[in-house]
């Protein structure tokens, strides 16, 4: 790729949700995140959404009528034959393991489950999707056309800010396929997250996620059609690439999907959904272990997003685009759950949040044929103005939950 036409497709940005961040910075009042996480709503007293949702989820959810709810639903879907009849896509990690352990043992169902391989697996991550396996699961791996792949991913981190957009496609979508290949009409996935974590708000009392809202809050706005139309017109794919289907990349049609009854969960809904009670129940279920690292970079969290090598340049560049990166979001998560305080949550992202991922940036590099110049002019390339100033040759953040000129009086 010569300097002219990596310059030109960096220019073709096709990440919408940063033009839509608030250019007044402002931090939530009962954790740490802030206005800049994409589709987060604040309320007038200066509450985030999730925060407002953890508050509904532990006091007025009737968590008994939800499994109810899930009750009816699966005596609707299951087989009686032994067949299988539910999807659950499963990495091995603790979400997705809680969610097909619970559905086989607790609720009698005959879990299919489906990965799409990351694009590097790490030592603990390869070996906790043995261990799930091996806790007694069957699966499915897809692992995508390697160098097809690593082109997507190369055009995603250029125009998109973010190389890991082409495995959301498949993690999302694989799924959908293999449900309507085997006739399987439920597909469970772990946690609504744009409840949990901030987002969209009108999510909240959904059991899944509507299909045609997935492009926006998945898939950053950017489908992958986007991405392959720009590759084929810079001559950034062959004619060979151009021809491949791209199958388990888009999303079934919607009216296939529809005729066939297929139907999308989160396990959240049903289930009230604490991230570390999923690690503790995964020890002792599905043989999960946490980072033997003791924990992972840019977090304190051991036991979240271990499986792949490029996981933390996803975290990486969103804290580049929105000046809040995985940190936040733990501990976020973590306040609301209510095992640290407001205060330690603060002190937990002045030391680890935006944290460089250089364990696995060789790495990186290679996979995505990039040099080292040409990464920094890309992750420069995505500073917000409202968000990063450079001082002294440095790059500083203008704004952070834990600067005293933002600091608020929490409620």
């Amino acid at each position: 790729m010569t300097e002219t036409q990596l310059q030109r497709i960096r220019g073709k940005r096709l990440e919408v949700q940063v033009l839509d961040q608030p250019q007044e910075v402002k931090f939530c009042r009962k954790c740490v995140v802030s206005n800049q996480r994409p589709r987060i709503v604040f309320g007038d007293e200066g509450v985030c959404s999730a925060c407002n949702y953890a508050e509904y989820k532990y006091n007025e959810i009737d968590w008994a009528a939800r499994e109810k709810k899930l009750e009816i639903l699966l005596d609707k879907h299951r087989a009686e034959d032994g067949s299988y009849d539910v999807i659950v896509p499963a990495s091995g990690g603790k979400d997705s393991g809680f969610v097909a352990h619970q559905l086989k043992e607790k609720w009698g169902m005959n879990p299919l489950t489906v990965t799409w391989a990351p694009f590097v697996y790490t030592d603990i991550g390869y070996k906790n999707f043995q261990n799930f396996i091996h806790s007694g699961f069957d699966n499915l791996l897809a692992t995508p056309n390697g160098a097809l792949h690593r082109k997507l991913s190369k055009l995603a981190f250029l125009t998109v800010g973010d190389a890991w957009q082409p495995f959301t496609y498949g993690q999302i979508c694989y799924a959908f396929h293999i449900a309507l290949k085997f006739g399987i009409k439920l597909v469970f996935f772990g946690e609504n997250g744009e409840a949990e974590y901030g987002g969209d708000v009108n999510t909240i009392d959904l059991p899944g996620m509507p299909l045609e809202d997935w492009r926006v809050n998945y898939f950053k706005g950017a489908g992958l059609d986007d991405l392959v139309k720009l590759g084929i017109e810079e001559k950034f794919f062959t004619e060979k690439d151009a021809r491949n289907n791209f199958f388990f990349y888009r999303p079934p049609a919607l009216e296939d999907m529809q005729k066939a009854g297929c139907e999308f969960h989160w396990f959240s809904y049903y289930n009230k959904w604490i991230p570390q009670d999923n690690y503790y129940y995964c020890k002792e279920h599905t043989g999960f272990e946490a980072n033997p690292e003791g924990r992972s970079e840019g977090t304190y969290s051991k036991y979240a997003s271990l499986d792949d090598q490029m996981d933390g340049f996803h975290f990486y560049l969103a804290f580049i685009k929105f000046g809040i990166a995985r940190m936040t979001a733990d501990a976020a998560h973590e306040i609301r759950d209510g095992h640290i305080t407001r205060e330690e949550g603060m002190a937990l992202v002045q030391r680890y949040d935006g944290e460089f991922p250089g364990l696995y940036f060789k790495e990186f590099l290679e996979y995505t044929d990039i040099i080292e110049d040409e990464f920094w002019e890309v992750v420069d390339s995505w500073r917000q103005p409202q968000l990063w100033e450079k001082k002294d040759n440095d790059w500083r953040l203008k704004h952070a939950v834990y600067y005293p000129e933002d600091a608020i009086k929490p409620l």
